[in-house]
């Protein structure tokens, strides 16, 4: 089930990634994801939790 909305600011409200996060999420590496979800956690996300 998708959870990523993007329609009004280019951060998912739901995973806290940014569009072009999103957009290339499956071919990125495992280390670059890892980066991303320590700024997103760092920063608060995922906010769907809340």
């Amino acid at each position: 089930m998708a959870v990523c909305s993007t329609t009004f600011d280019e951060v998912c409200r739901g995973c806290g990634r940014t569009v072009a996060e999103v957009a290339h999420w499956v071919s990125m590496s495992a280390d670059a994801k890892e980066l991303v979800w320590q700024r997103i956690l760092a920063q608060g996300y995922p906010r769907r939790n809340k």
